[in-house]
């Protein structure tokens, strides 16, 4: 049984973090439904859905990914490179705690799960303005105790490693090459987002289909072109908090 794990969003989104893009407004109501949306979205591929109250002093703790990287073995609680979202991993923690042991990133370390690319027993790690050399360092060492490999990637322009790559299968990439290296990528099929669509290249693997916004027709004609399943969202008042179909859920299978 896979498990997603995803929280309500804060009626107080308005005020997230942001980096890339713009602030605009975002209709709080419309953000709620699409939400539900993609939660049907992950229900209907097969996993059991828990729903966690929204946070409203926390404006973005609707992004859940962020807080943990969670593999077969073990939970790490990571500590994100924003200070204003450091105190959303308390409650996924107690969550989390019932499903696997935990781990943690320690200061000076930061980690955001944006940030942390599985593709089998390969981790890749975005270089990025929220996780840090230490915190990359840190969960390497914790993983090579179960025998994953970690790797750190240098990404520009862009918020998180999962922003400029996602993986469509455990071959295959979708890459946004303006942001990242695609030598880093050159052993798996790469698939490149259509150029008219910057940020198309996150998308959320489960099975052998992937989720994507609904806002990216071309690339999406791309990966179905590649034989790829799809089921398209609409995430468009989240995409204006600087989200996507990754950070909005954590899925793992139960042990």
């Amino acid at each position: 049984m896979l498990i997603a794990i995803t929280r309500e969003v804060s009626p107080s989104v308005a005020g997230c973090e942001l980096s890339f893009v713009p602030r605009t407004e975002i209709d709080v109501a419309r953000a709620n439904a699409q939400h539900r949306g993609y939660q049907r979205a992950l229900a209907t591929l097969g996993c059991e859905v828990r729903v966690l109250d929204a946070q409203p002093d926390m404006p973005d703790a609707v992004f859940v990914e962020d807080v943990a990287v969670v593999v077969d073995e073990v939970a790490v609680m990571t500590r994100p490179g924003a200070e204003s979202r450091r105190a959303e991993g308390a409650s996924i923690a107690e969550v989390l705690r019932q499903y696997r042991r935990l781990r943690a990133i320690e200061a000076p370390g930061t980690l955001d799960g944006g940030d942390v690319l599985r593709i089998g027993r390969m981790f890749y790690v975005g270089e990025s303005a929220r996780s840090n050399a230490d915190g990359i360092a840190q969960l390497r060492s914790i993983l090579a105790e179960y025998g994953y490999t970690v790797q750190g990637v240098p990404i520009q322009g862009c918020l998180h490693l999962k922003s400029a790559v996602t993986a469509l299968d455990d071959e295959s990439v979708l890459l946004q090459p303006t942001w990242i290296d695609r030598a880093a990528f050159a052993h798996y099929r790469i698939v490149e987002v259509d150029p008219a669509e910057e940020h198309a290249a996150n998308v959320l693997c489960i099975g052998g289909t992937v989720v994507m916004p609904a806002c990216f027709p071309r690339t999406r004609a791309r990966v179905q072109g590649a034989g790829v399943d799809v089921v398209s969202v609409d995430v468009s008042e989240l995409q204006k908090a600087e989200g996507a179909v990754t950070c909005c859920s954590l899925v793992f299978r139960e042990s």
